[in-house]
């Protein structure tokens, strides 16, 4: 094994675009730089984290590299051509449907060694393959050093070193684009054994396939059910007598088969890396790495945790986000400028009673639909965005995801689910479309139900705790029963619900200084997003809750909503708040902030809304979302389960304040 031999590549007859353009796919492991060379290549922006499993869906561009226009395409992060996870099985039928005429395979440079793996399976596979070995600059700081051209004569296809965030290596790999032929490549043998088995499962393999038939054969022999069906579509009458060879090649190799092909390929690496890589006999510890050790142990990570959640959270995005900026743009320049002015406007210009009250009235487009918009959750949602992409590009959530494994894997999770949940804090609606990326179905359904009930909203969680702010103690026991019922849920949808709960393991990416002009970036984008959502949102909302209040609906509807807030004690005009949150959760907790502002509610009121109304039922642009990712039957048990987690539970701790007298 480890013999280098060259091979024309049998990729040559690939379909160029339409336009004479090539069409170029950029792979590689979760966070190893492939969203920055994509918006290197093509000036277009896709989320770019510090974390993996940020790319679920395919992002395309295009650009135009010396007169040639070019396609590329963002997959999502794979670590072999034999997937296991959603994201991997997305990136792989790229390969397999688009026919690409580049595939740049992206690696770290500091992990060399065990990302080149996946490198030979795509040459192996007869692919285009141009190799990027991304994050040189980091590499070098911890004093290894990389022999560029060595390794590309040792594989023979084009290798570029590079740091793509810092603009490093970028001309390199558009000339690479732009001059690939597909010619020859090395060609890695493995034990005679192996080629054996190899050789006879290709040599009954008689169609046209875009992958070599070598690859096809390791796939096949590894149980890839979804080749085992390609090839049985291709081959016809004869795919059945290979399907029945490879389960008796199978047998016979028993499961000792994923063993040895890993072994031998490992065995691979470390030949093409001889002379290769050059590592310093003693390596100097940075702080990063330092930093990255107390994150992960729960002596020391546990107290982080807990410093960035108290200034990060409570301090930057509650005291702050929805408690300075909040009193400014909505108590000061909406309340005091904006609304009254507008007010006289529309009365002056409008002589219609009923559309002045549909501009400017009670629930006005323009005096409730857009205050809340811009005046309560944008300064929440953006102060948040920024504190969750400094974090985000810190590199701190990998090590957040280790941390919290251990107690995950008790309510059926992963460290893995950790993105979605952190997402969530952002958005839930975004983070239940990540849940794809957890690795079985029974994960993706736990954190869905979590996700619906327990988790509020970066704008939700921002209105709350400005909310219970001025009482510490209604704030604790907010937290305190999210907290109890996140567990208590996931323990029990954990024990019934069938299934093991997968093995877990992650990238950890560098700890850095996060870069001023990415966090900019993300927290811009990222706000525009939300902004464009929530605001047509809004303004729909205010135009029903304008229609039911002329219909007297509204009132019919806070008259049956009655007993229900008697039996949670909570005052007849907090069902507004409810309605409110029937359409989005955000703009509920901005009817419960109205409330509080009016003195309505007392701090045992307050803290029992607030508990609900978090609990409450996922807003519409969840729920079909959920409804995509999970079903239309599984979505609505969720939303029912969740409707009545959130009263009774509201209900409970109305009497417990009671009888107790806590508050």
């Amino acid at each position: 094994m480890g013999m280098f031999e060259r091979k024309r590549s049998c990729h040559g007859n690939a379909e160029p675009l339409s336009s004479g353009g090539k069409k170029v796919a950029l792979v590689g492991n979760p966070n190893v730089g492939k969203s920055v060379l994509f918006n290197a290549l093509t000036g277009a922006y896709v989320a770019v984290s510090n974390y993996p499993g940020t790319s679920v869906e395919v992002s395309r561009g295009t650009t135009t590299i010396e007169g040639q226009t070019c396609e590329i395409i963002d997959t999502p992060g794979m670590y072999s051509i034999l997937p296991i996870t959603e994201e991997e099985r997305v990136a792989r039928e790229i390969l397999l449907n688009e026919r690409p005429d580049v595939v740049i395979h992206v690696l770290d440079a500091r992990n060399l060694e065990r990302m080149l793996a996946m490198t030979l399976q795509l040459v192996e596979a007869g692919l285009p393959v141009i190799l990027v070995v991304n994050i040189m600059d980091e590499a070098e700081r911890m004093g290894l050093s990389v022999d560029i051209p060595l390794l590309q004569e040792k594989l023979g296809i084009p290798v570029i070193g590079a740091a793509t965030a810092k603009k490093r290596g970028l001309a390199e790999i558009r000339r690479a684009i732009t001059s690939y032929n597909a010619g020859l490549h090395g060609v890695f043998g493995y034990s005679r054994r192996m080629e054996a088995d190899i050789s006879e499962i290709a040599g009954l393999m008689h169609g046209d396939y875009i992958l070599s038939k070598k690859a096809l054969a390791l796939l096949l022999l590894q149980r890839d059910e979804e080749i085992a069906q390609l090839v049985l579509e291709v081959e016809g009458e004869h795919g059945a007598d290979i399907t029945e060879r490879v389960k008796e090649k199978s047998f016979e190799l028993r499961d000792s088969f994923h063993l040895n092909l890993s072994m031998e390929r490992k065995g691979i690496v470390k030949g093409l890396l001889d002379g290769v890589v050059k590592a310093p006999g003693k390596r100097r510890v940075t702080f990063g790495e330092r930093l990255s050790s107390w994150a992960i142990h729960p002596l020391t990570g546990v107290p982080l945790l807990l410093l960035v959640l108290y200034y990060g959270l409570y301090q930057f995005v509650g005291v702050f986000g929805a408690g300075t900026l909040v009193d400014f743009l909505e108590g000061t320049l909406f309340e005091q400028y904006f609304n009254p002015w507008v007010t006289d406007l529309v009365k002056g210009a409008v002589p219609w009673e009923i559309v002045q009250e549909l501009i400017v009235g009670e629930y006005g487009v323009l005096t409730l639909g857009l205050r809340y918009a811009v005046g309560i959750i944008l300064p929440i949602v953006a102060t948040f965005f920024f504190f969750f992409s400094i974090l985000e590009d810190s590199g701190y959530f990998p090590r957040l995801a280790l941390l919290v494994d251990r107690i995950f894997k008790k309510i059926g999770l992963t460290g893995r689910a950790v993105i979605p949940m952190v997402l969530g804090f952002g958005c839930d609606t975004m983070a239940t479309m990540v849940t794809r990326t957890l690795e079985t179905v029974r994960e993706r359904i736990i954190a869905t139900v979590l996700l619906a009930l327990a988790i509020p909203c970066s704008a939700q969680l921002g209105v709350i705790m400005a909310l219970l702010s001025k009482t510490p103690g209604a704030l604790a026991i907010w937290a305190t029963c999210l907290l109890t019922i996140f567990l208590v849920i996931g323990l029990l949808a954990a024990r019934i619900m069938p299934g093991e709960t997968p093995m877990f393991y992650m990238e950890l990416p560098p700890m850095r200084l996060p870069q001023f002009s990415n966090v900019m970036t993300k927290t811009y984008t990222r706000m525009q997003w939300y902004l464009l959502e929530i605001l047509p949102i809004f303004i729909l909302v205010s135009v029903l809750l304008w229609l039911g209040k002329v219909t007297h609906f509204f009132e019919k509807l806070v008259d049956w909503m009655d007993p229900v807030m008697a039996a949670v004690g909570l005052p007849r005009e907090a069902a507004v708040a409810f309605i409110f949150g029937f359409f989005r959760r955000d703009y509920g907790a901005a009817g419960l902030y109205d409330l509080q502002e009016k003195g309505i509610m007392d701090p045992r009121q307050l803290v029992v809304a607030a508990v609900t109304l978090t609990l409450f039922v996922p807003c519409v642009a969840q729920f079909l979302i959920m409804k995509k990712e999970r079903g239309l039957k599984t979505a609505t048990l969720i939303a029912v389960f969740v409707s009545f987690m959130a009263f009774g539970s509201g209900y409970l701790l109305n009497r417990l304040i009671l009888v107790t007298g806590i508050l």
